[in-house]
């Protein structure tokens, strides 16, 4: 007999959260099974990565990349494939370079931070000084007028750090700074600076804002420290052009009773333009595109519509997600549930969830069955920054957790490539979306909300 018939045959017209286990067991192993068996995704995620590179926002790359992600979800059998159309920022880089020039002459890897202005074409030499706070910066003040500002702010976490990036020229520019560094954030690095948004403020003169690697700025603070005249000479040709078009990426599998209730599975397909894009986020836009394509080629037929989306333009604007929200906005009250893996496609853990009690109870219920994996641990909260823009409208939502300690290792650099990646935890990644996607669109009752 068809598994999906015995299941259906077995389900009563609701299910308590107690008994979802014993009825998707057989199916929830079989799908784990096809995920952590194949090579097909991890070799379409290479083929991405090595066939069109970065994808950023504005650039060629990225919509050869969407064209291509159509063009192939289309021959999966995926129904109602389309782009979306979004208007996107479009920053671009240039030629850039920061070089030391006393006490010593050496070339320093650096990368302008997204959104930063250039210098003039001769560059800015100036001296630097380094601060390792806003605080410590507030402190030498006096000292930082005409001098190019170096934050050598040591990595703590990620959301604690990054506030150096984001509205550091803005603090350089307040007391007469030419220009802003940061040390990359990031707990490890290779010579390897991180690259990022940053921002500035309309009251506030706007200075070029770059990261240099880690090593460096260390190396920099200890100069000064001994008491040397630091010099650096830095050129950006970073500039920003008219908003250009993009799009996201939408496919479905049409459920077979409920076709109108939505349950989304995504990640987001633009990247920053540096490296692959491999880990961030082409990794896991492809666990979350391959977990539907084994449901679909599977024979399962969810109650409820599965929805890939691959999101453009998170990097530098969640405008993808903005645009989504506002063109369906009539249609959030039919969406289920909209999952997003973006923490890097390692080993996965479990999920976050953010949603009302009830759905909580189902979700955890649902993680029990991916125990094989040790990926079942559920808990409160959501990181998926482009789901997390459908919460206005009463989507629950929640994002894949994995072990991140190679994240930040790679996140933002040209060490973002696919070389960094494992295909087991890649597919154990595949298995947990695909258990849990599969589990949304199906259950009787659905995702209380």
């Amino acid at each position: 007999m068809n598994l999906r018939i015995l299941i259906f045959i077995c389900l009563p017209f609701a299910l308590s959260a107690a008994e979802i286990p014993k009825h998707y067991q057989a199916t929830a192993t079989r799908l784990m099974h096809s995920a952590t068996n194949s090579e097909f995704a991890f070799q379409r995620l290479a083929t991405m990565c090595d066939s069109f590179g970065p994808r950023f926002s504005g650039s060629a790359n990225l919509e050869k990349a969407i064209d291509w992600c159509l063009v192939e979800m289309k021959k999966d059998g995926f129904v109602n494939v389309h782009g979306e159309e979004v208007t996107v920022p479009h920053w671009v880089r240039g030629k850039e370079s920061a070089a030391l020039v006393s006490p010593r002459r050496r070339v320093l890897p650096m990368l302008g931070l997204g959104g930063s202005v250039g210098t003039p074409k001769e560059g800015i030499t100036a001296e630097i000084l380094v601060v390792d706070s806003f605080a410590d910066l507030k402190t030498k003040a006096a000292r930082a007028k005409g001098k190019i500002v170096l934050f050598n702010l040591p990595f703590t976490n990620y959301r604690e750090t990054v506030i150096v990036r984001s509205i550091g020229a803005i603090e350089a520019a307040k007391v007469g700074a030419v220009a802003s560094l940061i040390r990359s954030v990031g707990p490890f690095s290779m010579q390897t600076p991180h690259t990022g948004n940053m921002r500035y403020d309309d009251k506030v003169k706007r200075i070029p804002h770059a990261a240099l690697s880690v090593e460096d700025a260390m190396m920099l603070a200890r100069m000064q420290s001994r008491g040397e005249t630091i010099r650096i000479q830095l050129k950006m040709e970073a500039r920003t052009l008219p908003p250009a078009k993009s799009r996201n990426v939408i496919a479905e599998i049409r459920g077979s009773e409920k076709p109108n209730e939505i349950v989304i599975v995504s990640g987001h397909i633009d990247s920053w333009d540096v490296g692959q894009g491999a880990m961030d986020d082409g990794g896991g836009c492809l666990a979350a595109w391959e977990a539907a394509r084994l449901i679909l080629k599977s024979g399962l037929k969810p109650r409820r519509t599965i929805r890939i989306v691959l999101w453009t333009n998170e990097e530098n604007g969640i405008g993808g997600a903005k645009e989504y929200a506002r063109r369906h906005a009539k249609d959030l009250k039919n969406h289920v549930l909209a999952i997003e893996s973006d923490s890097g496609v390692f080993k996965p853990t479990g999920y976050g969830f953010l949603g009302s009690g009830e759905g909580m109870k189902v979700i955890q219920q649902i993680g029990g069955l991916l125990s094989p994996l040790g990926a079942g641990e559920i808990k409160k909260g959501c990181r998926g920054a482009d789901v997390m823009r459908l919460i206005s409208g009463g989507v629950p939502v929640m994002h894949l957790e994995v072990e991140r300690e190679r994240y930040f290792w790679f996140h933002h650099t040209h060490a973002d490539t696919i070389d960094k990646l494992d295909i087991n935890e890649f597919n154990q990644c595949v298995a947990s979306l695909a258990v849990m996607t599969f589990l949304a669109a199906d259950l009787p009752g659905g995702i209380p909300r």
